[in-house]
């Protein structure tokens, strides 16, 4: 995270190995995202996706340690392969209801993706912190998701 960041923001920048047509759609279809949404020991049990501007899409991620984490939002640009904005709330837990704004950019260089997400605003610094972990960890799996879709 940068210093020049508000407390109440997000922001992760992460290179995929994967050009950005398919880290983007990844992103946009629902098979893809349950591939690899949720941190570490999280399956992602539901997803529902009709991806279109004002259209909205819902999710369930699952754990033994935490059970079932639903979650959804609605698009608010779609710009393939450049750029993806939509919101983002919990159903249940600490942050329910709190409605954040996804930002997500892909650039492509030499093959590879710079995914920037940012999301804000967060409550408070420990909400905020409480998504660093998650989201990277999510992340990881979506790298290593896309490493499997190139590798055929």
């Amino acid at each position: 995270m940068s210093a020049e960041l508000a407390d109440h923001e997000l922001l992760i920048t992460r290179i995929f190995d994967a050009p950005a047509r398919l880290v983007f759609q990844l992103w946009s279809e629902a098979a893809h995202m349950q591939a690899w949404m949720g941190p570490e020991g999280f399956t992602c049990e539901a997803m529902d996706i009709d991806f279109r501007v004002g259209g909205a899409y819902r999710g369930m991620i699952k754990s033994a340690a935490y059970g079932e984490s639903w979650f959804g939002g609605v698009y608010r640009e779609i710009a393939p392969e450049k750029r993806l904005v939509f919101t983002f709330a919990w159903d249940a837990g600490p942050s329910a209801g709190v409605e954040t704004l996804i930002t997500i950019t892909f650039a492509e260089r030499d093959g590879k993706t710079t995914q920037t997400f940012h999301q804000t605003p967060f409550l408070d610094v420990e909400r905020r912190d409480s998504h660093v972990g998650g989201w990277s960890s999510a992340f990881d799996k979506l790298a290593a998701y896309a490493r499997s879709l190139t590798d055929r």
